[in-house]
Parts: structure tokens; sequence; C-alpha cells
């Protein structure tokens, strides 16, 4: 499986790619946004040191019980960050030799003025956490070359769905992504650009999340990479009784080897260097002798 970024591609299968987290704004679940651009940097680069392959920064929470900033304040927040990236990567060097270098450049943001705004700056993964809601991000992507990561959800971003309840979770994600993956297709996108998120926590209750983690591999069937967003997620409060996110980073490895277990390619995360370790170990222990591992372990 090939995965086409603006100027090069990755293939698997290969051992995952860890994606870190960087939020430019003061309003993290996990309070460890910033607005401070020079910090935000810093933090990109203490996770690409801790191994990470791709850094997601996000201008705006996606917590969906907060309001959505203005436009203007995303774009300048995103700016400011990715005229920073270049000088900021010349002060790093890659963990090992399977790390993805120089580390893949993503913006998590939905609205398609911000998208527009900033995907000529050197994004190579638009992040769209609205769910491909309008074509519009897609036919950007399409424009720039762009790689899209479509997440499931259902409704408006930045509005909580707590009642939402589904029959079936996984039928219903393989109809939306079905429908997503054709939207793409019809702008100019090919499916070797696009990556699928299940959405673990949104418009999801603990029982469908469970779910998600234990039939993941039904999405195989699209051929696209499955990024699984595990880190320190409600669910696994819920399970372990923990409120604290910060408190969850054991729960998130055992998310990930789940993930890994069901083949996820991409696991995002806030502990890159706790993450990396359990890849990189699963990884060796679950390969074949001689070969790289199959896609599923």
């Amino acid at each position: 499986m090939d995965w086409n970024l603006p100027t090069r591609m990755i293939s698997f299968p290969r051992r995952p790619l860890l994606m870190g987290i960087v939020n430019v704004n003061d309003d993290s679940f996990c309070g460890d946004g910033t607005l401070d651009v020079k910090e935000a940097l810093e933090q990109a680069r203490e996770q690409i040191v801790c191994g990470a392959d791709i850094i997601d920064v996000g201008a705006e929470s996606a917590r969906t019980n907060r309001k959505a900033i203005a436009i203007e304040e995303e774009v300048t927040r995103f700016s400011a960050f990715l005229k920073g990236w270049q000088e900021m990567l010349a002060k790093a060097q890659p963990r090992d030799v399977e790390q993805v270098w120089p580390p893949i450049l993503s913006a998590n943001t939905w609205r398609s003025e911000v998208v527009e705004a900033i995907l000529p700056l050197g994004v190579e993964l638009l992040n769209d956490m609205g769910g491909l809601s309008v074509s519009r991000n897609a036919e950007l992507c399409a424009q720039y070359g762009t790689s899209l990561l479509i997440m499931h959800s259902v409704g408006e971003p930045k509005v909580p769905h707590l009642s939402q309840r589904w029959d079936d979770v996984m039928s219903a994600m393989e109809a939306f992504f079905t429908e997503k993956l054709e939207t793409a297709k019809k702008v100019g996108l090919k499916k070797e650009q696009l990556i699928f998120d299940p959405g673990i926590d949104f418009a999801k209750q603990r029982d469908d999340n469970l779910a998600v983690y234990r039939e993941l591999s039904r999405l195989h069937q699209f051929g696209c990479p499955i990024m699984l967003p595990i880190s320190r997620k409600t669910v696994i409060g819920e399970v372990l009784g923990i409120e604290a996110p910060q408190e969850r980073d054991a729960g998130t490895i055992a998310c990930l080897t789940a993930g890994m277990m069901q083949g996820a390619q991409i696991f995002r995360v806030h502990n890159v260097e706790a993450a990396w370790q359990a890849t990189k170990v699963i990884w060796e222990l679950t390969r074949s002798e001689g070969s790289s591992s199959d896609w599923r372990l």
C-alpha cells in the first residue's frame, strides 16, 4: 500500500507511524496547548527527537464544548507556526533509520477558508476533523497535491453529539467512508492520497468506541492507511475510572497494542516517547525473521 504526499511517498508495510500532537491554542483538553509559537515549535522538536514521523499542529481545540475561534485568528496561529517549521527542523535529527525524515507536517482544521490560507505554506497532510463535511477541502487538497485525512463523525464540528446512538457503528462507518471516498475521487484526489480516521470519542459512546477497536480491521477493505487517534481518550478514562487525561498514558499504550493487532498504520499520540518504545518493541516481536511484517499482526 502506498501513501502519496505532495513530493514523496510512504509505502506500507513498515513500522507504524507516530503522529505527535502540537496545539497552538490555550484550550487543549490535556492542558498542553500554548499560544507561544516558539514554545509550540519546541514541543514539535522534542516530539520529533522522540521519534515522531508526523507532527499534527492545530490552532483551535477540537473540544466540542467550546465555540470556534475566529477564522482570522486560526490562520494567524497556523501561519506563525508554519513559518518557523524549517528553522526548527534544522535543529533536529532522526531518532533511527525507520523514522520518516523530514517529518510530515500535518494541519488539523476543518474550515475551508483556513485550509485555503495554509496549504500553500508547506502543509503535506490536511487532518480534516470535520469529516469532509463539504467537498471544498478535498478540492483544495487536489489543487495543491496535499494528502487528506478524513475523520468519521456526524453533524457539525465543534458541537457535542452526546445523544448519538448507533445500531452498528462499523457498518455506519463503512457507508460513511464509501461516500467520502467517492466525494474525494470526484474532485480529483486519488485513493493513495487519503487516510481514514475512525474518530474515537467523536459522536460515539463507550461501547461504540470499544467496538471500533475490536473491529477496526473491517476498514482495510478501502485500501487506505488507517490513523487511530488513541491518545488519552475519554473511553480510556471510562474503562479505567481515570478522570485526568494526563494520567491515561498506560491505557493509551494498551490501545496502541490493540490497534497494531488490527493493522492500523498511524497512531496519534501526546506521549511520543512511550509510544515509540512500545511500537518499536511490538514491531520487532511480531515481524517475520528476515522480512518486514505483514500490515496486520
